[in-house]
């Protein structure tokens, strides 16, 4: 978060990116304080 606030990363493409990769790698539940806001995000068709 605190990258993001200063500019230095895109928080949402980061947070999406870290989701998919920990999947990807077999993951069957992840647990996140992002659910709330990647739960949104791929609603809205932002992924």
């Amino acid at each position: 978060v605190a990258a993001a606030e200063r500019g230095w990363l895109d928080r949402r493409r980061a947070a999406l990116e870290t989701l998919t990769a920990i999947a990807r790698a077999g993951a069957d539940v992840i647990v996140t304080y992002l659910a709330a806001d990647a739960a949104r995000w791929l609603a809205e068709g932002e992924a």
